[in-house]
């Protein structure tokens, strides 16, 4: 049976470039004319801004870990039950998490807020989630085993640090102190809930720099993207129906490093990504499948 609301989950950590990856799948979506129900990670969190640092105070009190990686600051349960009533009904209720004063200013409230849960509207053809946890395991929770198109961004992990470093500090006014001790003490949910969510990912997409990022703590710049390869695995369930000749062909200076891999040059990735996902999107909808073919010959 053709299924109506497929789900697609984009999921890496903070700094790690889903936002970027999400104007890609946007470009997807405009060109096909598909409706789109669009949900960010950031609205399962558990606490608000200011109820996060008291708990994180508590927590590091009572020799407890806490943080947006884990089950702890998260509404794991809350998550997957939206998941299953999208997938059922195309329907469910969401909220949005406001970063700062632009997203807060319409909604008259505080940056760090919460704002109150509405329905989502009707006649979607999609769901796509974009956060932390499009894929993680707790308990008897399996958010990934609801999703249809699992896409992991997964930049290598100095990168990573680098990229939350800048962006919270240029962005959100952080110090590099504060950050450092965020990152630190996150790194056991960074292990146990964030990593293992790319071993069964449909499709990871890793930024490789080609300069040095040792130390991440001092590094002045972000590596661009020319300074940058990306390396995308397929998970067993695609790797065989890839046709990476054709991908080969047509993103210049691309290899295979493995017989389910291609590396592509950094600049080239929103384009890879968009030739990949594209026809998988199509065929989820109008075949109700995961398949990589295109509907026609020619993209």
């Amino acid at each position: 049976m053709l299924k109506k609301h497929p789900i697609i989950a984009v999921t890496g950590s903070s700094g790690a470039g889903t936002s970027s990856v999400k104007i890609a799948m946007q470009k997807i979506y405009r060109r096909n004319g598909y409706k789109a129900i669009i949900v960010e990670g950031d609205s399962f969190h558990k606490y608000n801004r200011e109820e996060m640092l008291v708990e994180i105070k508590k927590a590091a009190e009572e020799s407890r870990n806490l943080s947006h990686f884990g089950p702890e600051g998260n509404e794991f349960e809350m998550l997957a039950d939206f998941f299953t009533q999208y997938s059922e009904t195309g329907t469910g209720k969401i909220r949005k998490y406001l970063h700062n004063e632009e997203e807060a200013e319409p909604y008259h409230q505080k940056p760090g807020t919460f704002t109150p849960y509405e329905d989502i509207e009707g006649g979607s053809d999609l769901l796509f989630y974009e956060g932390l946890h499009g894929g993680v395991k707790h308990g008897d929770i399996d958010i990934g085993k609801q999703v249809d198109l699992l896409i992991g961004i997964t930049p290598i992990v100095n990168l990573e640090w680098i990229q939350k470093i800048h962006r919270d500090s240029s962005e959100r006014g952080y110090s590099t102190q504060s950050i450092t001790e965020t990152i630190l003490r996150r790194m056991s949910d960074y292990v146990h809930y964030m990593m293992p969510q790319f071993t069964h990912t449909h499709i990871n997409f890793q930024r490789v720099p080609t300069v040095d990022t040792s130390n991440p703590f001092i590094a002045r710049d972000v590596p661009t993207a020319d300074e940058s390869f990306v390396v995308i695995r397929f998970g067993t369930k695609l790797w065989k129906q890839i046709d990476y000749c054709y991908l080969l062909k047509m993103l210049h200076g691309s290899f295979m490093s493995r017989k389910n891999t291609i590396v592509v040059p950094g600049g080239k990735m929103a384009l890879a990504l968009e030739m990949i996902v594209e026809p998988l999107v199509i065929n989820l909808i109008t075949k109700g499948k995961l398949e990589w073919s295109w509907p026609t010959k020619t993209v």
